[in-house]
């Protein structure tokens, strides 16, 4: 047919359909034991699905044996309290230790051994940690950010920082490469040379991957052949070069979840909330905490075992709650309770009084996307976000891990939970979202967050309280935000230990925070202004005096109030019911 190139040509077409020798294929086991030694820098990847069947088993391999490990990872979670509570862990490089799931919160594992010493937490933000990575990736030294300036983070990392000036002479911060000896990442599928199947979103993307010296220790859902691997060469983002070991564990990243988006040959599941929830429980009490120790890593000799204890009807259940629609089954059980839920209490009336301001800010300021944090914020958001819609008015909702364009379903409040995914317009990762969203002037974005604490200045703590060495959270992508977004939004329940007169460590810096929205009213800087005065209060059926006397008891600065204050009228039920629809079960919303 090729004439004297016939021979050639059927050479080269039998050599392009022949899998590849040397089969990467081995059990989890294994690969902890082959390529994980004492004394070695672990990453932890999140490209939004976590290994945390890697996090069980390295934990098992090593458990009370002081390897003196450290470990590197976006956010200390659930299951990863496993590296301090069995003593793995010298220093965590992270973003966030705590609480998660279904909003952020101190986690006494992690407190308890950053009190006494007996691991050292080294914080960074969510878009730092992952710019480290991307340096590293690249092989350059040194990589330029937005976030950071003017923060404790600034002073605390000052041996991983480079503070220069730019020819214009403005302040430049450069964060340090990161390199990692080894990554655990969690794909979809791999063939057996180890190219890896990621779906979108990616959160940190591949970027751990090809900063690791000595390569990737993959889990994987699903082993391809080659050939059919090359269905999904567009969702594959790690090379099989960079890998190690490929190791089959089917629902490996339980307790988290498992969006099938883009990837419907393959089987989903949801995020465990109950797992979760009880997960959370037991770390409140060291006697829980090792009981839970024993049932679900000591007693369970390999992810098999795991997946054994679990159950066909729990597993079944989780893959049935990954349905695309499954929220509508879930939002008809709730409605029952939802009616009969009662006028608004402090914390619905702080929701909604925030979801009103920022959609006045939306329309006054023209701004294009709203980045939301976890818990009552987002509620707030994703108010504001359907008040707009109602009337026409474009703006996009965006979450740091990688979603933009977003619809919020409702019956789950949890900001990243799977079944937004394919609600969004664009699926991308943090450097996306953070860096060129929220971080450029033509995102015009307004920041919602919440804290631990906020100061008469705007100055967000959700880190540190120094004068008790008592351990928070961790900054996430607050100082990200608070940097890089046009304006930021503050929601927050008052108190005196949570409304301080400065606090002791500036998670994100308060220049751009501009509005402060509590439980009994709100507190507003213009442009230009230093300190938060008291411009709203919330109509509760008192009089005015007594009001504002209780703001005054519940605050920890020396309030100034507005010469024109605000009273604003109570909920009514239609707004109500917009934000229930949402926490159905009232996780975020019980006051």
């Amino acid at each position: 047919m090729y004439g004297i190139f016939t021979e050639s040509v059927e050479e080269k077409l039998l050599l392009a359909g022949r899998e590849t020798a040397g089969s990467k294929v081995m059990g989890l086991k294994e690969a902890v034991q082959s390529f994980v030694r004492t004394g070695m820098h672990l990453h932890i990847a999140h490209t939004y699905m976590r290994p945390n069947a890697a996090v069980f088993e390295i934990c098992r391999s090593f458990w009370q044996k002081a390897p003196r490990f450290t470990i590197s990872s976006l956010g200390f979670t659930g299951n990863m309290m496993l590296f301090v509570q069995g003593g793995l862990a010298q220093k965590l490089i992270t973003t966030f230790c705590g609480d998660a799931y279904p909003f952020p919160g101190p986690n006494r594992i992690y407190q308890a051994a950053f009190q006494e010493g007996r691991v050292a937490i080294e914080n960074w933000t969510v878009l730092t940690l992952v710019q480290r990575l991307l340096a590293g990736a690249m092989g350059v030294d040194w990589m330029p950010t937005h976030s950071i300036s003017g923060s404790s983070l600034e002073e605390e990392n000052a041996d991983n920082l480079w503070v220069t000036s730019s020819p214009e002479g403005n302040k430049t911060i450069m964060v340090r490469a990161m390199n990692p000896d080894l990554t655990f990442v969690h794909a979809w599928a791999a063939d057996p040379s180890g190219n890896l199947v990621l779906a979108p979103p990616y959160a940190e993307g591949p970027h751990g991957a090809f900063a690791a010296r000595e390569g990737v220790v993959a889990t994987v859902e699903n082993v391809l052949t080659t050939r059919e691997l090359k269905r999904y060469s567009h969702l594959v983002k790690i090379p099989g070069f960079l890998v190690r070991a490929v190791c089959p564990v089917p629902l490996g990243t339980h307790p988290a979840g498992a969006s099938n988006h883009g990837v419907r040959d393959f089987e989903a599941y949801a995020e465990d909330e109950i797992f979760l929830q009880s997960l959370r429980e037991a770390c409140k009490d060291e006697e829980k905490t090792r009981a839970w120790v024993e049932e679900w890593l000591l007693d369970c000799p390999d992810h098999n075992a795991y997946l054994k204890k679990l159950g066909h009807d729990r597993i079944w259940r989780l893959k049935g709650r990954a349905a695309t629609d499954s929220w509508q089954t879930e939002l008809m059980d709730q409605v029952p309770a939802m009616t009969k839920a009662g006028k608004a209490n402090p914390t619905e009336t702080m929701i909604l009084a925030a979801s009103g301001l920022i959609k006045e800010k939306v329309k006054a300021e023209n701004y294009r996307t709203i980045l939301a944090g976890i818990g009552a914020s987002n509620l707030a958001a994703w108010k504001s976000w359907y008040d707009l819609k109602r009337i026409d008015c474009q703006v996009d909702l965006m979450a740091e891990v990688g979603f933009f364009g977003y619809t919020p379903r409702p019956a789950d409040p949890f900001i990243f939970n799977l079944r937004n995914i394919p609600t969004c317009s664009m699926l991308t990762d943090i450097i996306t979202v953070l860096g060129n969203m929220v971080g450029s002037s033509s995102g015009r974005s307004i920041g919602v967050l919440g804290a631990g604490q906020i100061d008469q200045y705007g100055n967000i703590n959700s880190t540190l309280i120094r004068e008790m060495n008592l351990f928070l959270v961790g900054s996430g992508g607050a100082c990200d935000v608070a940097l890089g977004a046009q304006e930021v939004l503050v929601l927050i329940e008052m108190n005196p230990y949570r409304l301080v007169d400065r606090v002791s460590y500036i998670t994100a810096p308060g220049e751009r925070v501009r509005t402060l929205v509590t439980d009994l009213g709100v507190f507003e800087k213009g442009r230009g202004e230093e300190k938060l005065i008291l411009t709203k209060i919330f109509n509760a059926g008192n009089k005015e005096s007594d009001i504002i006397g209780e703001i005054k008891a519940r605050c920890g600065w020396e309030i100034k109030i507005a010469p024109e204050l605000e009273t604003l009228s109570p909920p009514v039920d239609s707004d109500l019911m917009d934000i229930r629809i949402f926490d159905p079960e009232r996780l975020f919303t019980a006051g």
